[in-house]
Order: C-alpha cells, then sequence, then structure tokens
C-alpha cells in the first residue's frame, strides 16, 4: 500500500493526514497556524504536523510517495513559491523547498481552494465527473475549477478567483478592493451584513431577538428568523440567494461544468437553499435547452477536501489522473 501526505494550510489551523491509495485518511496530525507569526515559525509547525499524522497513522515514511500542501494565496506550482498569501502575511514564502529540505520527498503545493476542489473531484461530491467547480462559501467566497481532470490556475497561478468577479455594479465594497464581487454578497461576511441592515431597518423584526439570545449575528441568523416566519429575515434570505444565484449562474455560463458543489458554513441549511438555489438557476442559466445542464450540489468531504485533494496533487501534476479515472 502507497501513501500520500496532504498539509491543508489555513489561517486559523493547519490540518495534516495520511491518505491511502482509496482517499482514505488513515492517519492526522493538526496544530493552530497562528497567522500572527513568521512564516519559520508556522512552516516548523508544517513539519510537526506532517510527523504527527504519519506517528498517528502508523506508517514508515518510506511508504509515503509524496507530500501535497495547500495554501492560502498566489502558489507559483512551478517554483514551489507562495508568492503571496494575505491571511498568513507571507511574500515569496519557499514552502516545497523547506517541506522537501525535511523529508526528502517529492512535495507539490497548491492554493487552498484548488486543492480542496481537487480532494471533491477524486473522492467527494465531483466524483466521476470531467469538469467541476467547487465553491466555498466561507468568509470569503473562494473556488476550485476543474478542466478535463487538472486544476486550472492560470497563466499566473491566481485563476479561479470567481468571488471577485463583480455580479452588482458599484455595488458593496469588497476587500479586494473592488465594488460589488460576488464575495461581498455570497459570503458569510455578507450575509451578515445584509442581516445587520435589516436589523437596522427593522427593529420589531425576529431576527433582534436571535441575536439576543446568541450574543452576535451569524451566517444563520437569517435563515433561523425566516423559519420563524419572520418577514425581515425572510428577505435577507432572498436576497441572499438572488445574489448567490447569479454569481453561480455567471460560472456555469463561463464553464458548464458537469458537477458544480458549493461547501461552507452556509450550506449547512441544505435544502433551504439548495432548492430555491437551483430554481433561479435553472432560469437564468444560457443553456436552458440542453439535454445535460451542469448538476447543482453540496460539497461532501467538508474539512477533508483539503487535505485529501493536497495529498493527491501530484496525479494532477503528473497527468495520470484522467487514465486513474477513465481509462483514457
Amino acid at each position: 500500500m502507497k501513501y500520500f501526505i496532504g498539509i491543508d494550510i489555513g489561517g486559523t489551523n493547519l490540518s495534516t493526514g495520511v491518505v491511502d491509495e482509496n482517499y482514505k485518511i488513515v492517519g492526522r496530525g493538526k496544530i493552530k497556524t497562528g497567522s500572527e507569526r513568521s512564516y519559520e515559525e508556522v512552516v516548523a509547525d508544517v513539519i510537526e504536523s506532517v510527523k504527527l499524522a504519519v506517528a498517528d497513522a502508523k506508517v514508515d515514511m518510506e511508504d509515503v510517495r509524496w507530500i501535497g500542501a495547500g495554501c492560502p494565496g498566489t502558489c507559483n506550482t512551478e517554483t514551489g513559491i507562495v508568492e503571496y498569501s494575505n491571511n498568513l502575511h507571507w511574500h515569496n514564502a519557499p514552502l516545497l523547498a523547506d517541506i522537501e529540505k525535511a523529508f526528502g520527498k517529492k512535495t507539490y503545493i497548491e492554493n487552498d481552494a484548488n486543492a480542496a476542489a481537487f480532494g471533491e473531484f477524486l473522492a467527494g461530491a465531483a466524483k466521476g465527473s470531467k469538469n467541476a467547480v467547487i465553491i466555498t462559501l466561507g468568509t470569503g467566497v473562494g473556488a476550485g475549477i476543474i478542466i478535463d481532470g487538472k486544476i486550472f490556475s492560470g497563466t499566473n497561478f491566481a485563476g479561479g478567483e470567481i468571488g471577485h468577479t463583480v455580479i452588482v455594479i458599484d455595488g458593496y465594497e469588497c476587500t479586494c478592493g473592488r465594488r460589488g464581487c460576488f464575495e461581498a454578497y455570497s459570503s458569510a461576511r455578507g450575509l451578515v451584513r445584509m442581516t445587520r441592515e435589516a436589523m437596522e431597518k427593522h427593529p420589531a423584526s425576529k431576527i433582534h431577538q436571535l441575536v439576543e439570545a446568541d450574543g452576535r449575528i451569524s451566517a444563520r441568523t437569517a435563515f433561523n428568523a425566516a423559519k420563524m416566519l419572520d418577514e425581515d429575515g425572510q428577505a435577507v434570505v432572498d436576497r441572499y440567494i438572488k445574489a448567490l444565484a447569479c454569481g453561480i449562474t455567471n460560472t456555469i455560463n463561463i464553464f458548464q461544468p458537469d458537477i458544480l458543489a458549493i461547501g461552507g458554513g452556509v450550506c449547512n441549511e441544505g435544502d433551504n437553499l439548495l432548492i430555491p438555489l437551483k430554481k433561479q438557476v435553472a432560469e437564468q442559466i444560457y443553456s436552458k435547452n440542453s439535454k445535460k445542464n451542469t448538476e447543482i450540489c453540496l460539497c461532501s468531504l467538508g474539512n477533508d477536501a483539503g487535505i485529501i485533494g493536497a495529498a493527491m496533487l501530484g496525479k494532477s501534476y503528473e497527468g495520470g489522473i484522467l487514465k486513474s479515472v477513465f481509462g483514457i
């Protein structure tokens, strides 16, 4: 049995897993990232997390074929350098070289959203497809694009930033500097903003009761208010889903993937989100009369997608994934 190591580096946690040939995680290592720390401190913990995962899996490093790491930001897959990561405050960090030096194993790096998308493509919601888009609705809107079984990252390794396409001209200001981005409306941050605006406009809304009980506004607040038949909560939910449908329709019109899967905390709403979303997208997509339209579904691997996808990066870069998955 051959094993592969996948590292998922986040702003809060770094999670590492030993993954077998069947995409099963057989050992884990997890450490707090502490994004305010230096690159050298974080990469030392990356190395330690690998050791923890290997010990947990009870495997020998000789049986590990390669190591992959998913990292937020622009990851140059040719040089192995993380050119820029605003979440980690890294500039031109030699991540690949440092991991290879520590373990003497072939190493690959990739943007974390791309790695997670590859995980869903291999073992999750997009399994069996050739072309897929995975969109994560978190603090921002992340996306990974798989075309003919390979990760698409663009000429400068910064492709797939679907969250920074504009859906409302002169709309909300986005953290990227533009206005009206998909991310500004469809991220958890955007949903919280819209919920706060509704509270300010409607003092009698049940949203106030929920916030008082929870002590904060969350991405679930408006959905919970809507379940209480609160009109203002429902209006926020409707506005959010309308924006999400717009961004997803744009994505489908561009890529026409077999599957578009969405993940992130807001997806815990299940059918309350998915049913109206699918209806609106079906009404808006260009390919209305096609016999084979994009399937919209929820991601299935959760936080494991990043580990599995990172562990299998070698399959994308070595060009063997179409042969292994489709026999071509």
